[in-house]
């Protein structure tokens, strides 16, 4: 058992962590990300906030 608490060390320490949150869109210029991002996720919420059921049709 020893064997995998350093083996888990060494993995730990090499990335640095275990989790990591990537975009599901590519993200080529500033445009790109303000259509996703700030101003542009703004959009989605106020259609969410006048059609609760559009929930699922902007996020899963």
């Amino acid at each position: 058992m020893k064997d995998v608490y350093q083996a888990s060390l060494k993995l730990h320490k090499k990335l640095r962590g275990k989790i990591s949150i990537t975009s599901q869109a590519s993200l080529k210029s500033k445009k790109d990300l303000s259509l996703l991002y700030t101003p542009g996720v703004a959009e989605p919420c106020r259609a969410i906030a006048k059609n609760p059921q559009s929930i699922y049709d902007y996020t899963w």
